[in-house]
């Protein structure tokens, strides 16, 4: 099973998501919130931006514009790591 490395900024903090887990799950093992609310790709509460690493998404319509998908926007809670991944989420904060 593959494992990626997953950078947060402005925070500095990384952790590993291991195939076929959501970013968002695999922040959550690892003691770090992300934003999130709907957990399902639509209210687009977790919506980060990135460094352009690979993606895929449980949801084959993921709440993302076109233009936000050029961008590399990525949705955590139904986005699974293909590369390693540095995502820029300014809310992010470790767990208590």
């Amino acid at each position: 099973m593959a494992v990626y490395r997953i950078r947060i900024l402005p925070k500095e903090f990384e952790f590993d998501a291991e195939e076929g887990e959501t970013l968002l799950h695999a922040a959550e093992r690892a003691g770090i919130r992300l934003p999130s609310s709907c957990r399902n790709g639509t209210c687009r509460t977790c919506l980060c931006g990135s460094d352009g690493g690979r993606v895929r998404y449980l949801v084959e319509w993921p709440g993302l514009s076109f233009d936000e998908r050029q961008a590399h926007d990525v949705l955590p809670c139904v986005a699974m790591a293909e590369t390693d991944i540095t995502l820029i989420a300014p809310a992010a904060r470790k767990l208590p």
